[in-house]
């Protein structure tokens, strides 16, 4: 099968990979239908994330069930499912706590299970998936969806579902005031995910008019492009003299929590979800005379996909507008380099004989 592989920063190839075969009675084997390129990583394609040795990346992806062990009972062949971007296994403490990306037994794709096995990345075209119960989320009725709720069910592997839990640890709520930070497409499902909770103002931080666009779309009210002390005061003029209640850090920089934390208010919420790179620590300083409650991190979007599912299926949300871009698995290495440059907000790739 062919499968991207990163060598190096900005050294993506795309490769033949031998087809994954089932390990264990809980494995299931699924054909990618469509993946994507997260902005995580760009971390490693621009070299911020160190990679040791050549190996798979990818880890948002949906298809088709093609093969299942003797011990997987929630999915069949033939079932359209969404893979969440981390492996879980579904029955351990912490993912029957809703914390999936703490699985005791928690497996990376691109990586390796906990029995040893190798794991595919997710941008390739077969993917072996470890402990299929407790991953896989089979979309009920869907077969061949249309390239519209194909984006949005997508989304829900990652972005739609970490903006989702940067609200809920902000405590986004009816009429309740936000900023998010952060233009990306996390930050944009944050803004889709603070609208669908109730928010009664939410002010989108960015600079690019394609972007402050697609953020009106999706319940922005405001959109606010200067940055530092500037930022803070253009929050003020729109809040009437106070910063937000709440605020989302979607980046994952000292530069975007620092912004994150100039424009909430004393004893507001501000949710982290930005993957951390470059020096993104807390002033506790600054928490403890404001107030603020902190929350956050790596978000369990397997815990939050029923719902979310449900949401996109009724078309109240349409997340998969972020994917701005759709192009052939081949030419990954393009794609990688326009999310890079900015010239796409999130690039959908679609294995050979799966485009349309």
């Amino acid at each position: 099968m062919r499968a991207v592989v990163i060598h190096g920063p900005r050294d993506i190839r795309v490769e033949d990979r031998p087809d994954p075969t089932l390990h264990a009675p809980g494995d299931a084997i699924v054909r990618v239908v469509a993946a994507c390129v997260c902005g995580s990583d760009l971390w490693p394609y621009r070299g911020v994330r160190p990679t040791a040795d050549p190996h798979p990346i990818g880890h948002e992806f949906v298809g088709v069930v093609e093969a299942v062990g003797d011990g997987v009972t929630s999915v069949s062949a033939g079932d359209f499912v969404v893979a969440p971007w981390a492996v879980s296994c579904g029955v351990c403490p912490q993912c029957l706590n809703g914390v999936q990306v703490a699985c005791d037994r928690r497996a990376s794709w691109g990586g390796t299970d906990d029995l040893g096995f190798p794991v595919d990345g997710g941008q390739g075209e077969r993917v072996r998936v470890p402990m299929a119960d407790g991953t896989l989320v089979p979309v009920a009725g869907v077969t061949d969806p249309d390239e519209p709720l194909l984006k949005s069910l997508l989304t829900l592997s990652d972005v739609m579902g970490t903006g989702h839990h940067a609200a809920l640890a902000a405590r986004v709520g009816p009429g309740r005031s936000v900023v998010v930070v952060g233009d990306g497409a996390v930050g944009l499902c944050g803004i889709l995910a603070a609208r669908r909770l109730g928010a009664e103002r939410i002010i989108a931080m960015s600079r690019h008019t394609d972007r402050a666009e697609l953020a009106r779309r999706f319940g922005a009210t405001d959109v606010v492009a200067e940055r530092g002390k500037a930022a803070a005061a253009a929050v003020r003029g729109l809040l009437g003299g106070v910063l937000a209640d709440s605020a989302l850090e979607c980046v994952g920089t000292s530069e975007s929590m620092d912004q994150a934390l100039r424009c909430v208010r004393p004893g507001g919420s501000l949710g982290f979800v930005g993957v951390p790179a470059g020096g993104a620590e807390l002033p506790i300083g600054v928490l403890f005379s404001k107030n603020i409650a902190v929350a956050g991190g790596a978000a369990s979007t397997r815990a939050y996909l029923p719902e979310l599912l449900e949401d996109v299926l009724a078309g109240s949300i349409a997340p998969g507008l972020v994917f701005d871009a759709v192009m052939p698995l081949e030419d990954a290495a393009k794609a990688y380099a326009a999310m890079d440059e900015r010239r796409a907000i999130k690039v959908m790739l679609r294995p050979s004989g799966e485009a349309r």
